[in-house]
């Protein structure tokens, strides 16, 4: 969506249209966005703020704000490891530093092959199965860094496979 064309443009327009009668339409707008393409660039917040009449910064801070909303592609598999304090104490910055390794990218990134990309989670409310890993919303309860690998492996070998 680096250039936003003509079909883009007119799909984010009629997700701001769908919200004209209502009174705060912003977060709305930008998770039907959100949800269609997987991130929000700062074009679609300038033609959201063209649209709506919300400044682009106030779009920009409620963008950077809130940890759903992301500025950049996201890859297909998102792996939040939790360090909440239950996950933490039981080793989830060794299994995150792993999954960094394992997949050469850091918190915050996306694999060069757009498949993952790591995220650092506060907490995910999975204390008792601490620590606890979330790849696309399935939890993986008690983590440990020797299952890294092996798990990055069954999705790559069943993404080759679907290829």
């Amino acid at each position: 969506m680096a250039k936003l064309s003509a079909s883009a443009t007119a799909k984010i327009l009629e997700i701001c249209d769908r919200y004209t009668d209502e009174k705060t339409p912003l977060m709305m707008i930008l998770s039907d966005i959100q949800n269609e393409y997987g991130y929000i660039p700062l074009e679609v917040q300038e033609l959201v703020s063209a649209r709506t009449g919300i400044s682009v910064a106030e779009i920009y801070g409620v963008v950077t704000f809130y940890s759903f909303f992301s500025l950049t592609p996201k890859g297909k598999y998102i792996v939040g490891c939790c360090l909440g304090t239950a996950c933490y104490v039981k080793g989830a910055q060794q299994i995150i530093d792993k999954f960094s390794d394992v997949l050469g990218i850091k918190p915050g990134e996306t694999s060069a092959d757009g498949l993952f990309t790591l995220d650092a989670l506060r907490c995910i409310g999975a204390c008792g199965i601490a620590p606890a890993v979330s790849i696309n919303g399935q939890v993986h309860p008690k983590m440990t860094v020797d299952k890294v690998k092996n798990i990055v492996d069954e999705i790559r070998a069943k993404e080759g496979a679907a290829a």
